[in-house]
């Protein structure tokens, strides 16, 4: 079983739940076996249900979360203040929000430059979502610097998601239309999705081939196509290959 899907896609979740491995959304159900922790990470007080219960753990925490989970409990350890930039609603959020909060520190989460809490204290510290969207992620350190606050900052954004979504910029900026294949529920791909609509308007977010419209790319010469960090090669090639049959 995995604590919650490994990964954010669907297709691959389905193929894996063939293949035996069936998904928890919480660690009090899994009473024998082995459980695998999802990529995302999992609070403290689940991992701790899991070790209680002396199952076969396998820990499949991306490092870089491990790192952003780190990062925010150290900082709530220093300065008793760690605001979270990212998604509220988020696996991954959650947990770094659990471990600064066990390290015994005020937390807060913000997603918005246009969001930032009023209640922060004048120093603090930050640690970031690794999948955010380093252009949000400056503009929310500009804001909070504007508010008069210190802060003392991890960058944890992970570094292959950065490129990724530096590489998307600059593919989207030079083509008729853009394709970013992924999970609806990936966090990475999202913001993939978000930036790209951002500089090319015909852009389009797809979990599988079957969600393509082939009118939308009417008049098209130059399609780009990216894909999110969870999506497998082989959805990325059958994509590939029905547009360049367009």
């Amino acid at each position: 079983k995995s604590l919650g899907p490994l990964i954010h896609n669907p297709q691959v979740v389905a193929e894996l739940a063939k293949r035996g491995i069936s998904v928890v959304n919480n660690a009090s159900e899994v009473q024998s076996g082995t459980v695998i922790i999802r990529s995302h990470g999992v609070c403290p007080d689940e991992r701790e249900t899991l070790e209680k219960a002396n199952l076969e753990i396998v820990d499949a925490t991306c490092p870089y979360v491990l790192r952003a989970q780190k990062a925010g409990a150290q900082l709530s350890r220093q300065h008793g203040a760690v605001a979270v930039v990212g998604d509220p609603d988020h696996p991954e959020v959650e947990a770094i929000c659990a471990y600064a909060r066990q390290a015994g520190g005020n937390v807060w989460t913000i997603d918005s430059a246009d969001r930032i809490p009023k209640d922060l204290p004048r120093k603090i510290g930050v640690v970031v979502q690794t999948t955010q969207n380093r252009e949000v992620f400056e503009a929310i350190l500009v804001r909070l610097a504007e508010h008069g606050i210190e802060v003392d900052v991890k960058d944890t954004i992970c570094e292959a998601t950065a490129k990724r979504q530096s590489a998307a910029r600059e593919l989207a900026a030079s083509v008729d239309a853009m394709v970013v294949i992924g999970g609806h529920n990936s966090s990475n791909t999202t913001r993939l999705y978000e930036i790209c609509k951002g500089i090319c308007p015909h852009t389009y977010h797809i979990e599988s081939l079957e969600e393509l419209d082939p009118t939308a790319f009417d008049g098209c010469t130059i399609v780009g196509i990216t894909a999110g960090a969870s999506t497998p090669e082989n959805q990325i090639v059958a994509v590939e290959s029905y547009l360049e049959r367009l």
